[in-house]
Protein backbone atom coordinates (compact mmCIF):
# COMPACT_ATOMS: atom_id res chain seq x y z
CA UNK A 1 0.00 0.00 0.00
CA UNK A 2 1.71 2.98 -1.06
CA UNK A 3 1.71 6.24 0.79
CA UNK A 4 -0.82 9.31 1.48
CA UNK A 5 -0.39 12.92 2.55
CA UNK A 6 -2.02 14.65 5.06
CA UNK A 7 -4.87 17.41 4.08
CA UNK A 8 -3.32 20.49 5.42
CA UNK A 9 0.58 20.48 6.21
CA UNK A 10 0.78 17.44 3.37
CA UNK A 11 2.85 15.28 5.48
CA UNK A 12 3.48 11.90 4.34
CA UNK A 13 1.36 8.86 6.37
CA UNK A 14 3.11 5.62 5.47
CA UNK A 15 0.93 2.58 3.93
CA UNK A 16 0.81 -0.19 6.24
CA UNK A 17 3.90 -2.59 5.19
CA UNK A 18 5.56 -0.26 2.85
CA UNK A 19 8.85 1.87 3.59
CA UNK A 20 10.44 -1.01 5.77
CA UNK A 21 13.55 -0.05 6.74
CA UNK A 22 13.29 3.50 5.78
CA UNK A 23 10.66 4.61 8.38
CA UNK A 24 13.27 6.36 10.11
CA UNK A 25 13.77 8.49 7.32
CA UNK A 26 10.31 9.82 6.35
CA UNK A 27 9.45 9.93 10.19
CA UNK A 28 12.58 12.66 11.00
CA UNK A 29 11.26 14.51 7.76
CA UNK A 30 7.79 14.75 8.96
CA UNK A 31 8.74 15.19 12.44
CA UNK A 32 11.76 16.93 12.18
CA UNK A 33 11.52 19.56 9.14
CA UNK A 34 8.08 19.35 7.41
CA UNK A 35 6.03 20.05 10.85
CA UNK A 36 8.56 21.99 12.38
CA UNK A 37 8.88 24.68 9.67
CA UNK A 38 4.81 24.65 10.01
CA UNK A 39 5.18 25.18 13.74
CA UNK A 40 7.95 27.94 13.96
CA UNK A 41 9.72 28.25 10.39
CA UNK A 42 10.24 31.71 9.22
CA UNK A 43 11.36 32.85 5.55
CA UNK A 44 11.46 35.58 2.95
CA UNK A 45 9.37 35.85 -0.20
CA UNK A 46 10.30 38.72 -2.71
CA UNK A 47 7.39 40.04 -4.34
CA UNK A 48 6.60 42.15 -7.47
CA UNK A 49 4.46 45.39 -8.24
CA UNK A 50 1.47 44.23 -10.08
CA UNK A 51 1.98 41.02 -9.94
CA UNK A 52 0.63 37.26 -8.45
CA UNK A 53 3.46 35.14 -6.49
CA UNK A 54 2.38 32.05 -6.09
CA UNK A 55 3.53 30.05 -2.94
CA UNK A 56 2.61 26.13 -2.44
CA UNK A 57 2.98 23.02 0.33
CA UNK A 58 4.47 20.16 -1.89
CA UNK A 59 3.54 16.79 -0.54
CA UNK A 60 6.28 15.55 2.27
CA UNK A 61 8.67 18.47 0.94
CA UNK A 62 9.55 21.63 1.95
CA UNK A 63 7.57 24.81 0.44
CA UNK A 64 7.36 28.41 1.15
CA UNK A 65 3.66 28.33 2.15
CA UNK A 66 4.09 25.50 4.90
CA UNK A 67 6.42 28.44 6.94
CA UNK A 68 4.59 29.62 9.86
CA UNK A 69 6.30 33.60 9.30
CA UNK A 70 6.50 35.36 6.14
CA UNK A 71 8.13 38.00 5.33
CA UNK A 72 7.57 39.79 2.63
CA UNK A 73 10.65 41.90 0.17
CA UNK A 74 10.67 43.90 -2.64
CA UNK A 75 8.05 46.03 -4.23
CA UNK A 76 4.56 46.04 -3.53
CA UNK A 77 1.57 48.07 -4.49
CA UNK A 78 -1.15 48.02 -6.54
CA UNK A 79 -2.29 44.90 -7.29
CA UNK A 80 0.35 42.77 -6.01
CA UNK A 81 -1.15 39.40 -5.18
CA UNK A 82 0.50 36.55 -2.46
CA UNK A 83 -1.50 33.38 -3.68
CA UNK A 84 -1.31 30.61 -1.22
CA UNK A 85 -2.78 27.44 -1.17
CA UNK A 86 -6.41 26.82 -0.16
CA UNK A 87 -5.31 24.31 3.18
CA UNK A 88 -6.47 25.33 6.33
CA UNK A 89 -3.52 26.70 8.03
CA UNK A 90 -1.75 29.87 10.07
CA UNK A 91 0.40 32.40 8.79
CA UNK A 92 1.97 35.20 10.73
CA UNK A 93 2.83 38.13 7.40
CA UNK A 94 5.18 40.56 7.87
CA UNK A 95 4.87 42.88 4.78
CA UNK A 96 8.58 44.41 4.28
CA UNK A 97 8.40 45.57 0.80
CA UNK A 98 7.77 48.97 -0.90
CA UNK A 99 3.76 48.85 -0.78
CA UNK A 100 0.35 46.74 0.02
CA UNK A 101 0.10 43.41 -0.67
CA UNK A 102 -2.98 41.10 -0.86
CA UNK A 103 -2.53 37.45 0.83
CA UNK A 104 -5.17 35.53 -0.86
CA UNK A 105 -6.55 31.92 -2.13
CA UNK A 106 -6.43 32.37 -5.74
CA UNK A 107 -9.48 33.95 -7.17
CA UNK A 108 -10.72 35.12 -4.03
CA UNK A 109 -10.61 38.51 -2.15
CA UNK A 110 -7.94 37.61 0.51
CA UNK A 111 -6.62 40.73 3.32
CA UNK A 112 -4.79 43.33 2.12
CA UNK A 113 -1.37 43.87 4.14
CA UNK A 114 -0.12 47.71 4.30
CA UNK A 115 3.26 47.92 3.57
CA UNK A 116 5.68 47.90 7.15
CA UNK A 117 2.25 46.08 8.75
CA UNK A 118 2.81 42.42 10.48
CA UNK A 119 -0.95 40.81 10.82
CA UNK A 120 -1.89 37.34 11.83
CA UNK A 121 -4.29 35.70 8.98
CA UNK A 122 -5.31 32.28 8.41
CA UNK A 123 -6.59 30.39 5.20
CA UNK A 124 -10.47 28.88 6.21
CA UNK A 125 -9.94 26.21 3.08
CA UNK A 126 -11.58 29.05 0.78
CA UNK A 127 -9.41 32.18 1.57
CA UNK A 128 -7.54 34.46 3.72
CA UNK A 129 -9.27 36.03 6.32
CA UNK A 130 -8.19 38.19 9.27
CA UNK A 131 -7.22 35.26 12.21
CA UNK A 132 -8.72 37.68 15.24
CA UNK A 133 -11.31 40.66 15.58
CA UNK A 134 -11.21 40.89 19.58
CA UNK A 135 -8.81 41.74 22.22
CA UNK A 136 -10.10 41.86 25.60
CA UNK A 137 -7.98 44.39 26.99
CA UNK A 138 -5.21 46.31 25.22
CA UNK A 139 -1.97 48.09 26.26
CA UNK A 140 -0.12 50.40 24.06
CA UNK A 141 3.58 51.66 24.36
CA UNK A 142 2.88 54.40 23.04
CA UNK A 143 -0.12 56.36 21.66
CA UNK A 144 -1.68 55.52 18.87
CA UNK A 145 -2.07 58.05 16.27
CA UNK A 146 -5.14 60.04 14.74
CA UNK A 147 -4.89 58.91 11.04
CA UNK A 148 -5.32 55.18 12.90
CA UNK A 149 -7.85 55.66 14.88
CA UNK A 150 -6.32 56.82 17.85
CA UNK A 151 -6.61 60.20 20.16
CA UNK A 152 -2.87 61.02 19.36
CA UNK A 153 -2.40 62.31 22.78
CA UNK A 154 -1.06 59.47 25.64
CA UNK A 155 -3.76 60.71 28.24
CA UNK A 156 -7.45 61.72 27.87
CA UNK A 157 -10.23 62.74 29.76
CA UNK A 158 -13.12 62.12 27.04
CA UNK A 159 -14.70 59.04 27.27
CA UNK A 160 -16.78 57.39 24.23
CA UNK A 161 -15.34 58.31 20.87
CA UNK A 162 -12.47 59.31 20.08
CA UNK A 163 -10.97 62.79 22.06
CA UNK A 164 -8.47 64.70 19.69
CA UNK A 165 -5.58 66.81 20.57
CA UNK A 166 -6.47 69.53 18.38
CA UNK A 167 -9.73 70.94 17.22
CA UNK A 168 -11.05 69.14 14.33
CA UNK A 169 -12.76 70.57 10.93
CA UNK A 170 -16.08 68.42 10.76
CA UNK A 171 -16.88 66.92 7.49
CA UNK A 172 -19.87 65.23 6.46
CA UNK A 173 -22.48 65.13 8.42
CA UNK A 174 -21.62 64.82 12.69
CA UNK A 175 -23.67 64.05 15.00
CA UNK A 176 -23.85 66.76 18.22
CA UNK A 177 -24.88 65.62 21.43
CA UNK A 178 -28.85 66.07 22.48
CA UNK A 179 -29.91 68.23 25.38
CA UNK A 180 -32.59 69.36 26.61
CA UNK A 181 -34.77 72.35 26.01
CA UNK A 182 -33.15 75.28 28.34
CA UNK A 183 -30.09 73.59 28.48
CA UNK A 184 -27.55 76.68 28.55
CA UNK A 185 -24.54 74.65 29.60
CA UNK A 186 -21.57 75.09 26.84
CA UNK A 187 -22.25 72.31 24.06
CA UNK A 188 -22.50 71.94 20.52
CA UNK A 189 -25.87 72.49 19.30
CA UNK A 190 -27.74 71.06 16.44
CA UNK A 191 -30.31 72.99 13.98
CA UNK A 192 -33.16 70.91 15.75
CA UNK A 193 -32.35 71.69 19.01
CA UNK A 194 -31.74 75.97 18.43
CA UNK A 195 -35.31 75.49 16.45
CA UNK A 196 -36.79 73.75 19.46
CA UNK A 197 -35.34 76.49 22.18
CA UNK A 198 -36.21 79.65 20.11
CA UNK A 199 -39.31 78.58 18.87
CA UNK A 200 -41.06 80.86 15.96
CA UNK A 201 -39.88 84.70 16.65
CA UNK A 202 -42.51 86.51 15.91
CA UNK A 203 -42.96 90.14 16.70
CA UNK A 204 -41.19 92.31 19.38
CA UNK A 205 -44.09 92.59 21.83
CA UNK A 206 -43.75 88.98 22.27
CA UNK A 207 -40.32 89.05 23.38
CA UNK A 208 -38.27 90.47 25.90
CA UNK A 209 -38.17 93.73 24.53
CA UNK A 210 -35.74 95.03 27.73
CA UNK A 211 -32.70 97.43 25.71
CA UNK A 212 -33.56 95.98 22.22
CA UNK A 213 -30.89 97.53 19.99
CA UNK A 214 -32.42 98.78 16.27
CA UNK A 215 -29.55 99.53 13.99
CA UNK A 216 -32.07 99.94 11.07
CA UNK A 217 -34.97 98.82 9.32
CA UNK A 218 -38.15 99.93 10.35
CA UNK A 219 -40.28 99.55 12.95
CA UNK A 220 -44.00 99.08 12.77
CA UNK A 221 -47.41 97.99 14.80
CA UNK A 222 -46.31 100.12 17.51
CA UNK A 223 -49.11 101.72 20.08
CA UNK A 224 -46.75 103.81 22.15
CA UNK A 225 -42.86 104.51 22.01
CA UNK A 226 -40.31 105.95 24.52
CA UNK A 227 -37.61 107.59 23.31
CA UNK A 228 -34.46 109.01 25.73
CA UNK A 229 -30.87 110.03 25.29
CA UNK A 230 -30.27 111.12 21.65
CA UNK A 231 -32.23 109.98 18.91
CA UNK A 232 -29.84 110.84 15.63
CA UNK A 233 -31.42 111.69 12.33
CA UNK A 234 -34.77 109.83 13.40
CA UNK A 235 -37.84 109.40 11.03
CA UNK A 236 -41.19 108.55 12.52
CA UNK A 237 -43.68 108.02 9.80
CA UNK A 238 -47.33 106.39 9.42
CA UNK A 239 -50.86 107.69 9.87
CA UNK A 240 -51.38 110.59 12.39
CA UNK A 241 -47.52 111.16 13.03
CA UNK A 242 -44.51 113.05 11.15
CA UNK A 243 -41.80 113.11 13.20
CA UNK A 244 -38.26 113.89 11.65
CA UNK A 245 -34.91 115.39 13.47
CA UNK A 246 -32.97 114.75 16.62
CA UNK A 247 -35.17 114.85 19.88
CA UNK A 248 -33.17 114.45 23.85
CA UNK A 249 -36.14 114.05 24.68
CA UNK A 250 -39.79 113.50 22.94
CA UNK A 251 -43.07 112.88 24.57
CA UNK A 252 -46.15 113.29 22.28
CA UNK A 253 -49.68 112.58 23.81
CA UNK A 254 -52.37 112.15 21.65
CA UNK A 255 -52.75 112.71 18.23
CA UNK A 256 -50.09 114.17 16.26
CA UNK A 257 -51.21 115.57 13.08
CA UNK A 258 -47.68 116.68 12.40
CA UNK A 259 -44.60 117.54 14.63
CA UNK A 260 -41.50 118.09 13.57
CA UNK A 261 -38.51 118.10 15.61
CA UNK A 262 -39.05 118.86 19.32
CA UNK A 263 -35.89 121.02 19.33
CA UNK A 264 -37.99 123.34 16.85
CA UNK A 265 -40.89 124.31 19.67
CA UNK A 266 -41.76 128.03 20.21
CA UNK A 267 -39.20 129.72 22.46
CA UNK A 268 -36.12 126.91 22.33
CA UNK A 269 -33.02 128.96 22.24
CA UNK A 270 -34.90 132.11 20.83
CA UNK A 271 -34.92 135.83 21.77
CA UNK A 272 -37.03 138.99 21.08
CA UNK A 273 -35.69 141.19 18.26
CA UNK A 274 -36.40 144.46 17.11
CA UNK A 275 -36.61 144.42 13.31
CA UNK A 276 -38.07 147.37 12.32
CA UNK A 277 -35.61 149.05 10.69
CA UNK A 278 -35.83 145.85 7.89
CA UNK A 279 -39.00 145.45 8.05
CA UNK A 280 -42.12 147.86 6.04
CA UNK A 281 -45.67 147.28 5.40
CA UNK A 282 -46.67 145.55 1.77
CA UNK A 283 -43.85 143.55 1.84
CA UNK A 284 -43.54 139.42 1.96
CA UNK A 285 -40.62 137.73 4.31
CA UNK A 286 -40.41 134.19 4.92
CA UNK A 287 -39.34 132.51 7.99
CA UNK A 288 -36.12 130.76 7.31
CA UNK A 289 -34.97 130.43 11.11
CA UNK A 290 -35.43 126.39 11.31
CA UNK A 291 -38.28 127.46 14.12
CA UNK A 292 -41.48 128.90 14.01
CA UNK A 293 -41.70 132.77 15.01
CA UNK A 294 -43.55 135.19 17.07
CA UNK A 295 -44.31 138.86 15.40
CA UNK A 296 -45.72 141.71 17.30
CA UNK A 297 -45.87 145.31 15.64
CA UNK A 298 -47.66 148.61 16.76
CA UNK A 299 -48.31 151.35 14.66
CA UNK A 300 -49.46 155.20 14.53
CA UNK A 301 -51.96 156.66 12.93
CA UNK A 302 -52.94 161.09 13.07
CA UNK A 303 -56.82 159.90 12.66
CA UNK A 304 -58.97 157.15 14.07
CA UNK A 305 -60.11 154.22 11.95
CA UNK A 306 -56.65 153.04 10.34
CA UNK A 307 -56.47 149.32 10.17
CA UNK A 308 -54.17 146.54 9.98
CA UNK A 309 -54.25 142.99 8.30
CA UNK A 310 -51.79 140.03 8.60
CA UNK A 311 -51.34 137.48 6.26
CA UNK A 312 -49.25 133.95 6.72
CA UNK A 313 -49.05 132.00 3.72
CA UNK A 314 -51.86 134.41 1.90
CA UNK A 315 -54.22 132.77 4.55
CA UNK A 316 -55.57 136.10 7.14
CA UNK A 317 -53.54 135.57 9.94
CA UNK A 318 -54.89 138.97 12.48
CA UNK A 319 -56.81 141.91 11.56
CA UNK A 320 -57.43 144.84 14.28
CA UNK A 321 -58.42 148.51 13.76
CA UNK A 322 -57.84 152.06 15.14
CA UNK A 323 -60.93 153.32 16.80
CA UNK A 324 -59.89 156.28 18.95
CA UNK A 325 -56.39 155.80 20.31
CA UNK A 326 -53.52 157.08 18.39
CA UNK A 327 -51.97 153.73 18.36
CA UNK A 328 -52.68 150.21 16.99
CA UNK A 329 -51.13 146.72 17.60
CA UNK A 330 -51.45 142.67 16.91
CA UNK A 331 -49.62 139.83 16.85
CA UNK A 332 -49.19 136.33 15.41
CA UNK A 333 -47.28 133.30 15.03
CA UNK A 334 -44.96 132.36 11.73
CA UNK A 335 -44.40 128.27 11.15
CA UNK A 336 -41.30 127.39 10.15
CA UNK A 337 -41.07 128.19 6.09
CA UNK A 338 -44.07 129.97 5.90
CA UNK A 339 -44.52 133.85 4.54
CA UNK A 340 -46.11 136.27 6.39
CA UNK A 341 -46.47 140.38 5.57
CA UNK A 342 -48.79 143.22 7.17
CA UNK A 343 -51.03 145.67 5.28
CA UNK A 344 -52.14 148.88 6.45
CA UNK A 345 -52.91 152.09 5.94
CA UNK A 346 -50.94 153.66 9.34
CA UNK A 347 -47.40 154.49 10.50
CA UNK A 348 -45.59 151.48 11.49
CA UNK A 349 -43.44 152.61 15.06
CA UNK A 350 -42.36 148.87 16.21
CA UNK A 351 -42.00 145.31 14.71
CA UNK A 352 -40.27 142.79 17.35
CA UNK A 353 -39.53 139.18 16.36
CA UNK A 354 -39.10 136.60 19.08
CA UNK A 355 -36.66 134.57 16.71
Amino acid sequence: MSSTYSTNLALELIGTGDQAGNWGSTTNTNLGTLIEQAISGYVTQAVVTGTDTTITIPNGATGVARNMFLELTGTGGASTNLIVPANKKLYFIYNNSTGAVTVKVSGQTGVSVPAAAKMVLVSNGTDVVNATNYMASLTLGSALPVASGGTGVTTSTGTGNNVLSASPTFTGVPIAPTASAGTNTTQIATTAFVTAATGTLGTMSTQNANNVAITGGTVSGLSSLSVSGTATATTFSGAGTSLTGTAASLSIGGSAASATNATNILGNSQSYQNVTGSRSFGTTYTNSTGKPIWVWYSATSPVGGAVATCYVDGNLACYTNMDLYPRLFACFIVPIGSTYSINSNSNLAYWLELR
